[in-house]
């Protein structure tokens, strides 16, 4: 089988994938934006063709590139796992017809409204939610279902681009923001309260094969909106238990309704007063180094079982549950550069044999707070009780202090 893979070399987490795919045995070429020496020597030797482009995006490029490929060995799948590069990815493949998701299914992943709508047939509970073209359809969803509401882009990822709003003053600050008056379309919705999480999976011919449950603690609005807060990202080893067995059918009624056959997820849901609702899912990874939690906390290597979930269609590993494992950012009291740390060394000393790694640059320039869970410093942690996990982190944050200047 020859796989050809978008975009190896940026971010760096992609040359995990890169070495997933190789590790099956399989004849893999790369499309990329960077010349083959911007990658390590043990997978750039082990390559067997490359292409450089100028733009991943740019379809009728890629287009070009897996034609030229072709004629080296037939092209049998073309994978993308960037959120940006899904889309281009699937139309190049479905003019070349070559096997994988479909660009319906990519769209789907991309257009909340459309999304919604698709889940909602499918009897998948989810919030009230629009397409907004103008600003009379955001006036006329408030009407209707009343406030608070989230405002938020069509293809946006987390909480970029994220706006909650509670009042008529606040939706037209947004609405400007978001540029409606000019023409964007957005995507509105009810928003809801509770409990907010994500449950990823490896799908193979449309079945999780694999899969994980993790917990934002707090939720991601407001972690990406406050700088005190050090936020959590913890994943669980109790995902066996009953208490998700009802998330795990509502994965597979997701993935089902959007035609998602063989490709990772990654789903968001809520859980509240209003029970558990379905909230995004993408046709592919993760961000954030999510995946090299899932290892960790299982002992397996999920990018070789991703690897041969694409080449085989089949998954020889399997998640061992032993740990819990999370991470935790670490943000800094004010802008300016990072100086230092209080309470890193005591954190170090008291959890060594669980810490799995540790961030903590000194002399860089700080990120703001909407950067993310590793726009900063953040520490990585696993232990075999969810529990005490869950306290551990707790604890870190209370105790580390990142000073900046």
């Amino acid at each position: 089988m020859h796989v050809v893979f978008v975009e190896p070399a940026f971010p760096n987490n992609q040359r995990e994938f890169l070495r997933g795919l190789l590790s099956t045995g399989a004849r893999v070429s790369a499309i990329s934006e960077r010349p083959p020496e911007a990658l390590p020597g043990e997978l750039r030797d082990n390559l067997f063709q490359h292409e450089r482009v100028r733009s991943v995006v740019d379809e009728h490029a890629m287009t070009e590139a897996v034609k030229r490929l072709s004629t080296k060995a037939r092209v049998d799948r073309l994978e993308a796992t960037v959120e940006a590069h899904v889309m281009a990815a699937a139309h190049v493949r479905e003019h070349l017809k070559i096997a994988g998701t479909t660009s319906k299914t990519a769209w789907l992943c991309r257009d909340k409204p459309a999304m919604k709508e698709a889940v909602r047939a499918a009897g998948v509970a989810c919030a009230a939610s629009a397409r907004v073209q103008k600003v009379a359809d955001a006036e006329a969803f408030a009407q209707k279902v009343g406030y608070p509401l989230i405002l938020k882009p069509l293809d946006g990822a987390g909480a970029s681009g994220t706006h909650k709003v509670t009042s008529d003053a606040e939706m037209a600050t947004a609405l400007d923001v978001l540029r409606v008056a000019q023409g964007r379309t957005v995507a509105i919705e009810e928003f809801l309260s509770g409990h907010e999480g994500f449950y990823d999976t490896m799908c193979v011919a449309g079945k999780p094969v694999i899969d994980f449950a993790c917990h934002y603690f707090p939720n991601v609005l407001e972690a990406m909106r406050t700088r005190w807060i050090s936020p959590q990202i913890v994943c669980t080893n109790r995902i066996d238990e009953k208490g998700y067995q009802e998330l795990r059918q509502m994965g597979q009624q997701v993935i089902s309704a959007l035609g998602i056959w063989t490709s990772p997820t990654h789903m968001e849901w809520f859980f509240g007063e209003k029970g558990l609702k379905f909230s995004e899912i993408g046709c592919r990874p993760p961000g954030v180094g999510v995946w090299d939690l899932y290892c960790a906390a299982n002992e397996f290597d999920l990018y070789a079982a991703w690897g041969h979930a694409i080449v085989h269609e089949k998954v020889p590993f399997r998640p061992s549950r032993k740990y819990a494992a999370g991470m935790i950012a670490l943000r800094p009291d004010r802008d300016g550069t990072i100086a230092g740390y209080e309470g890193l060394d005591q954190i170090q000393r008291e959890f060594r044999e669980w810490i799995l790694d540790v961030h903590a640059p000194v002399g860089v320039g700080t990120q703001g707070v909407e950067g993310g869970y590793m726009a900063n410093a953040w520490l990585r942690v696993r232990h075999p009780d969810y529990d005490t996990l869950r306290a551990m982190l707790n604890k870190i944050g209370e105790t580390v202090k990142v000073r900046a200047r």
